[in-house]
């Protein structure tokens, strides 16, 4: 088998909208009621995936879920006097943050040499807790071989799990063993901690994995506050390194140690709080960004425009280039509409280490059916959704025609 990191981007669905439905995200909050651009969107995440894919990166793509969610409508008994909070949850595009979809463990890491992947319950929050049971189908067909994968339904709901989001793995190289880090907060302060400790260590144990080269670390409360939602707004791994800032976890250097304890091969990249501070980082999401190994053995780090338009960001982002550390490229890409809600590049992505030819190739990308997607969206994607279009059957049948459009498009009838 010829293992690889191979990125699934979440594609944006024809849904999007500016609901601010998620408590302690920054971004979704502050843009609460402005007009959505879901053709945009859509499109821009699309030319991320282009562009990765033409730096010789293998890419794949999961799929919007059904929506308007009928059964979370009838479920609440949705009528004219229902908060409007609870009808935009049903029309939420969030699926597209695949960096919740799951957290996933390369067959390197796992007891019985499959790859592992545990859909996450997001039960913090209403809009996102509909999720998994549609997240786990759509991951039983792309990763159906039983041979290579294992998908776990969800954690029970007691203990909140978000995924890969909270989740980090080092490697000398992505087909060798490697070290699994879980993030976790603990209730407190303004805002909630997502990630539970006992979800974190279920994930664990469902994935067979290694005690002794699996850790376990707090996030700092003081950066869920800032609006830190989950980890990788302020920390990104891959390979030997750990991008991070320094105000990341909860005893920063207890958790570098942690980790080196058991992978010594650990390069840390610390951003200190004086170049950038931690509202800085969060508003920028610097961290929330594609951490690749190039085909050249480079690494390279694809962040938001709105990094570059930070001149403190900016500012350590040339310098640490110049220092000639093991950060070796600076991507800017435009993800605005996915920005403008909570999701950086590195929400929209789950990575999975696998044999491309063990996965169903419907859900793997080459430039052919990525014009064929573009040209879906372009036809079928709303151009925009204000606030007072959400509940518009009109609108309802025209997001649930587009999916079906491209479900068609792509010979997936099984997610229709």
């Amino acid at each position: 088998m010829t293992l690889v990191e191979i990125n699934f981007d979440g594609l944006v669905g024809p849904s999007h909208n500016y609901a601010g439905l998620s408590l302690g995200n920054l971004a979704a909050t502050k843009n609460a009621g402005a007009i959505s651009y879901p053709r945009a969107a859509a499109l821009q995440g699309l030319e991320k995936m282009r562009s990765n894919m033409a730096r010789g990166l293998v890419q794949g793509f999961l799929l919007p879920l059904p929506r308007p969610n009928g059964t979370l409508l009838g479920q609440l008994a949705v009528d004219e006097t229902t908060d409007p909070a609870i009808r935009a949850a049903a029309w939420s595009a969030s699926s597209m943050w695949t960096a919740n979809a799951a957290t996933v463990s390369p067959a390197p890491d796992t007891a019985d040499g499959r790859c592992h992947l545990t859909a996450a319950n997001l039960v913090t929050m209403l809009h996102r807790s509909q999720e998994w049971p549609d997240t786990a189908r759509q991951l039983r067909i792309a990763f159906g071989d039983e041979q290579y994968f294992a998908v776990h339904d969800a954690v029970p709901p007691a203990f909140g799990d978000e995924g890969a989001a909270n989740h980090m793995r080092f490697c000398t190289s992505h087909d060798a063993p490697g070290v699994e880090v879980f993030v976790y907060g603990s209730p407190g302060g303004k805002f909630p901690a997502r990630q539970h400790e006992q979800a974190s260590r279920a994930v664990a144990r469902l994935h067979g994995l290694d005690p002794a080269r699996t850790v376990f670390i707090k996030q700092n409360p003081a950066a869920i506050e800032a609006g830190a939602f989950h980890n990788d707004v302020v920390a990104v791994a891959n390979g030997r390194v750990l991008f991070t800032h320094a105000e990341a976890f909860a005893d920063q250097q207890g958790a570098y140690d942690a980790i080196r304890a058991a992978f010594p091969e650990l390069e840390v990249v610390e951003v200190p709080s004086e170049a950038v501070s931690l509202a800085e980082a969060i508003s920028t999401y610097l961290f929330n960004a594609q951490l690749l190994t190039l085909s050249s053995g480079e690494m390279a780090l694809v962040v938001p425009e709105e990094c570059r338009e930070s001149q403190a960001v900016w500012n350590w982002c040339e310098g640490m280039l110049a220092s000639n550390g093991p950060i070796r490229q600076v991507i800017p890409v435009d993800v605005r509409q996915s920005m403008a809600n909570g999701g950086g590049p590195a929400c929209l992505r789950l990575r999975v280490v696998a044999d491309p030819a063990t996965v169903d190739p419907r859900f793997l990308l080459n430039e052919a059916k990525a014009e064929l997607m573009a040209e879906v969206i372009a036809k079928h994607w709303p151009e925009q959704i204000a606030p007072s279009q959400i509940g518009d059957p009109a609108l309802a049948d025209c997001i649930i025609a587009a999916r079906h459009a491209l479900l068609a498009a792509l010979a997936l009838p099984e997610l229709s």
